[in-house]
């Protein structure tokens, strides 16, 4: 099995957060925020996740763009002029238009951890990510660290 870890920051604190990917044996946080320099925490934005991951656990970190939504798509669903069902499916023809399946090898996802901000996956494009790599390879199982 490929192990695939999701966890988002929001309502963890630093110690909760690393534990998490420490314990879980995560070599990898993926980031997929679009905006990976935000405030919503401290310890999250990108230049001091990466040092702290680092440092703490040994973990490495990566940003890439190509996992996150585009802000517009974001906006419309937070303004609430989509649904959560439409923002899914806007998300994974976005995902297939930037031919990500053949972007990636599933295979070096094992022990990453799909990063974005909100505290559950279950409104989260992280989670549709994963989905959409275990759909991509079947051996992906996708565990939520909450």
């Amino acid at each position: 099995m490929i192990k695939l870890y999701t966890i988002g920051f929001t309502k963890k604190n630093a110690e909760t957060f690393f534990g998490l990917l420490k314990s879980n044996k995560v070599n990898k946080i993926v980031d997929t925020r679009v905006n990976n320099t935000s405030q919503l925490s401290g310890f999250a934005k990108a230049d001091d996740l990466k040092y702290f991951a680092k440092e703490l656990n040994d973990i490495s970190y990566h940003h890439d763009i190509d996992y996150a939504p585009t802000k517009e798509l974001l906006s419309k669903y937070r303004k609430g002029e989509i649904s959560w069902e439409a923002y899914e499916q806007e998300y994974l023809d976005l995902l297939d238009f930037r031919k990500i399946a053949s972007k990636v090898d599933i295979k070096e996802l094992h022990n990453n951890c799909l990063l974005c901000s909100e505290h559950t996956a279950e409104k989260c494009h992280r989670r549709l990510l994963a989905e959409y790599f275990h759909e991509i390879n079947s051996e992906v199982e996708i565990i939520h660290l909450t």
